[in-house]
C-alpha cells in the first residue's frame, strides 16, 4: 500500500510539472515577421513573440526582397515541434531547421508546436549592429 501511494504521489507531481497549456485540436495562432518595408530595409515587423507549449502556430516569415535576409534560431528551432514548412506555395516535410535564408522577396510559412518554455533570441545575420534581432519568449 505505501508503495502504491508514493508511486501516485511521484506521478501526480511529475504530470502536473509537465501539463501543457495548448489544445493541439483548436486552430493555430498567426503569427507574422516582415523583413524590410517601405520605410526600411532593416524594418522588422515584429521584435517580441509571446508563445505557450502545446499550442499551435503558424508563422509566417516574408522578405520584401530589399536585402538578403538570414534568419537564425538555431535554439528556438530546436525547441519545437515542426508540423509542416511551406515555401512559396510548396510543402516540405522537414523536422529541423536551422536557419532561413531569402536570397530575394519570397515566403516561408512554418506551422509547429512550443515544446519548451524559455527566451529564445533571433537575429538577421550580419544586421544585428542595425537592429534586426528579437526574442522568442515561451511560457
Amino acid at each position: 500500500m505505501k508503495f502504491f501511494l508514493i508511486s501516485f504521489l511521484i506521478f501526480f507531481n511529475i504530470t502536473s510539472f509537465v501539463h501543457a497549456k495548448g489544445d493541439l485540436s483548436i486552430r493555430s495562432k498567426k503569427l507574422e515577421l516582415k523583413l524590410g518595408s517601405d520605410k526600411s530595409d532593416y524594418d522588422m515587423s515584429q521584435k517580441v513573440f509571446n508563445m505557450e507549449t502545446g499550442k499551435a502556430y503558424r508563422l509566417e516569415i516574408s522578405s520584401m526582397g530589399f536585402k538578403e535576409y538570414e534568419l537564425e534560431a538555431e535554439e528556438f528551432f530546436r525547441n519545437i515541434w515542426i508540423r509542416s514548412i511551406e515555401i512559396d506555395g510548396v510543402e516540405l516535410d522537414a523536422p529541423v531547421i536551422n536557419e532561413i535564408e531569402f536570397e530575394r522577396e519570397g515566403e516561408i510559412e512554418i506551422k509547429f508546436v512550443p515544446i519548451r518554455p524559455g527566451e529564445y533570441d533571433f537575429e538577421i545575420e550580419r544586421l544585428q549592429s542595425k537592429g534586426m534581432v528579437g526574442k522568442f519568449i515561451v511560457e
